[in-house]
């Protein structure tokens, strides 16, 4: 530790220049699923990263929404390390339930509220302060070290990984730190080391050609129904996904990673206290809980939608219905192989006349191993910065498009990050704990160090 007191203390007392950074990035309004503020939001980043001496390009995808900004640092060594992160935010509705403006970023209590304060700005500024502070504190920087950082994330990356085999010699490195990684309730820093994957999916029923009178429900088929009866079939009520075929290709987790699993502490009630549960799915908790939480599909209805929606009443049958739905998936399940068992069970089912819309094809589930002496290094690196024993978890319960850097770059990949339990990520008062930004950027800027003295990954 003493090598590193130096560069924590400099940590502590420029803290506030990384919660203007944060600051500075979250009053932009970028909201991927609505194409807001993402080339100026790109050209702050690129601004930020130049002013470390990062050489940078900002390079369309193919979707020709949004810009990636790639930048470039060399350092003492060749290794190089890559950072993924994104600059787009989600939609910050229902904006009457924020306490403050989501786009007027706001210190309360030690933590600063705003959309994107911890999903995803707050991840890359502690990465560009950690950055900072080697190369203030009289350190070369003792690797090289890579940014790739995107604008359409929260709308499932759909440019990303043409973009990174179009550039696989832009983005070559010998490893990644992904986003996304946090405390737990309990204060231990968790690395992940991977993600599921995610299909979504839109169905749609109709039935006559407008909405009309409710009274003709005794001869009018309602597509209302029709789409209750046919997702009905997709779950059963204890909680199995019932489409033929869904869970072939889900591979058996290794005895590494359920050890893991069983080593991280039971939250399950602090998980029901904070969602105002009775109780979890088929009454889970403990290893149970974790187990499936980490290593089990799921197949989600994300919202719903037919005839009238207003407040009072309004006596209608409706011309359509839709429902929207996901699909978190597991090693070595695939988007496209599941959206054709979800068409083909509804067509054997008696549901041909339900369209089936590929809302995003998705993203492919990516996982490193979990003895990569890379995460044995970014363990050591999180026991020196916090100071209790993190804990390595197979996979994170979100999505990201990881497998393009896991499987395509070859590269072993952690997430290290600021976020805890309560940062209310893409929710309404969305925060950062100012102590958490602290810690995360010394684990950062750790790992930086301690890859410079192995070169291992």
């Amino acid at each position: 530790m003493n090598d590193l007191a130096n560069l924590y203390a400099y940590i502590d007392a420029h803290l506030s220049d990384a919660i203007a950074d944060v600051t500075r990035l979250c009053r932009l309004p970028t909201v991927s699923a609505r194409g807001e503020a993402l080339p100026e939001t790109a050209q702050t980043v690129a601004s930020m990263l130049r002013d470390l001496g990062f050489s940078v390009q900002l390079i369309p995808t193919s979707t020709g929404r949004a810009l990636v900004v790639v930048g470039a640092l060399r350092g003492a060594s060749d290794f190089t390390l890559l950072f993924y992160n994104h600059y787009d935010v989600q939609p910050p509705e229902p904006l009457d339930l924020w306490t403050s403006p989501p786009f007027e970023p706001e210190v309360r209590d030690g933590r600063l509220y705003g959309r994107g304060v911890n999903d995803d700005k707050g991840e890359l500024c502690a990465r560009i302060a950690a950055i900072r502070a080697l190369l203030n504190t009289g350190r070369h920087l003792p690797i090289s070290v890579k940014f790739c950082i995107e604008g359409e994330e929260e709308i499932g990356s759909p440019g990303l990984d043409k973009f990174v085999r179009e550039h696989k010699d832009l983005l070559a490195a010998d490893a990644c730190i992904w986003e996304g990684a946090s405390v737990n309730w309990h204060g231990e820093p968790m690395i992940t080391l991977g993600v599921k994957g995610i299909l979504y999916v839109e169905l749609e029923a109709r039935g006559p050609n407008r909405d009309v009178h409710s009274s003709m429900a005794t001869v009018v088929p309602n597509p209302a129904w029709r789409l209750v009866w046919a997702l009905s079939t997709l779950k059963n009520q204890a909680e199995e996904i019932t489409i033929e075929g869904f869970y072939d290709q889900v591979r058996t987790p290794l005895p590494l990673e359920v050890s893991a699993a069983h080593r991280l502490p039971d939250e399950s009630g602090e998980l029901r206290q904070s969602l105002g549960l009775q109780q979890l799915v088929l009454g889970l908790s403990g290893t149970e809980a974790r187990e499936r939480d980490l290593f089990a599909p799921t197949c989600n209805i994300c919202g719903l939608s037919a005839g009238y929606e207003g407040p009072g009443a309004k006596t209608v049958l409706p011309a359509v219905a839709r429902a929207k739905l996901d699909f978190r998936l597991v090693p070595d399940q695939r988007p496209e192989d599941i959206l054709a068992k979800l068409r083909r069970h509804l067509d054997s089912h008696g549901f041909s006349d339900i369209t089936v819309i590929p809302v995003d094809m998705g993203e492919n589930p990516a996982r490193t191993p979990i003895d990569a002496p890379f995460v044995n290094i970014v363990a050591q690196a999180a026991r020196e910065a916090y100071g209790v024993e993190p804990l390595l978890t197979p996979t994170m319960i979100g999505s990201g498009p990881m497998y393009s850097f896991t499987d395509f770059l070859g590269l072993p990949t952690a997430s290290a990050g600021i976020g805890y339990p309560d940062a209310r990520i893409h929710s309404p008062n969305e925060n950062l704990r100012l102590s958490d930004l602290a810690a995360g950027i010394k684990h950062l800027a750790t790992i930086v160090v301690r890859l410079g003295e192995t070169g291992r990954s």
